[in-house]
């Protein structure tokens, strides 16, 4: 017996950009153990597992290191892999549960719609360690049940700033999102996110990050339909919408590869 497992480079139309993903459909549910261990395999940033569940689809996420409440790219690359081989019509949206709750995925013109949960920041101070850990003084600090987010002057700050993973991974939280507002056309703010820990450096496109940066610059400016450019080194763009507790993710997704487990 074998399993088919798949690379997706999600929040891109283009291939070896975006965020990479491993996506691994199951017959059913399968021990945690062995997630975990076929994770720290593939060593992406995250890898999913889903499998049939009534009409749902269970989906769980593994870092090569823990497994996370929330994931958005690893998700779109799901929903794109389910609707590309088969699994599903595309023509049908999906509902996945997980750790976060009911999560959906419709798709349309080439472009895949997450529905995700609000997770707007709220306000703290800046803290004598994560100044330290940050090497600067950000211009606004707040946190949500995940990570810390911390607002830069700039565009050209965020794209040029030198993380040190050692220190932010002391830091009580699964990540740093570094946000500024954009000076580039078109574009609304820009981010980057630092996830030493959940055992990751910097991540290429970050779904769940831009739940806590839509409502942060959706409040700022006034708008609930954004646009959100991840600085990393092989970037990505996240349209987002405001829709009262729910943000909404839309992105591409292209598969790279398919395989085999055999274990």
């Amino acid at each position: 017996m074998s399993t088919p497992l798949y690379t997706v480079d999600a929040f891109t139309a283009v291939p070896f950009a975006g965020n990479p993903a491993a996506v691994c459909p199951l017959d059913g549910p399968r021990d945690a153990v062995w997630m975990q261990q076929v994770a720290l395999e593939m060593n992406l940033s995250e890898t999913a597992f889903l499998w049939k569940q009534g009409d749902l689809w269970s989906l769980r996420w593994f870092t090569p290191v823990v497994e996370m409440d929330l994931c958005g790219h690893a998700t779109l690359a799901s929903a794109h892999t389910l609707w590309s081989n088969g699994y599903v019509d595309p023509s049908q949206p999906i509902q996945f549960t997980s750790r976060s709750g009911i999560l959906s995925a419709s798709y349309s013109d080439g472009w895949i719609t997450l529905d995700f949960p609000n997770e707007a920041p709220h306000q703290v101070q800046p803290f004598a360690q994560l100044i330290d850990a940050l090497g600067f003084v950000p211009s606004w600090v707040g946190r949500n049940r995940m990570d810390i987010i911390v607002v830069a002057e700039s565009e050209a700050f965020v794209t040029t700033y030198a993380p040190d993973f050692a220190t932010l991974g002391t830091l009580d939280a699964r990540g740093i999102i570094l946000t500024a507002p954009s000076s580039t056309p078109g574009i609304d703010f820009v981010s980057r996110f630092f996830g030493a820990g959940a055992g990751l450096g910097e991540d290429p496109v970050t779904g769940s990050a831009h739940c806590c940066l839509a409502p942060y610059w959706g409040a700022l400016l006034g708008k609930t339909a954004l646009v959100g450019a991840q600085r990393s080194p092989r970037g990505g763009i996240v349209r987002t919408e405001l829709v009262g507790d729910r943000v909404k993710l839309i992105g591409q997704a292209v598969t790279i590869m398919k395989a085999e487990l055999f274990v």
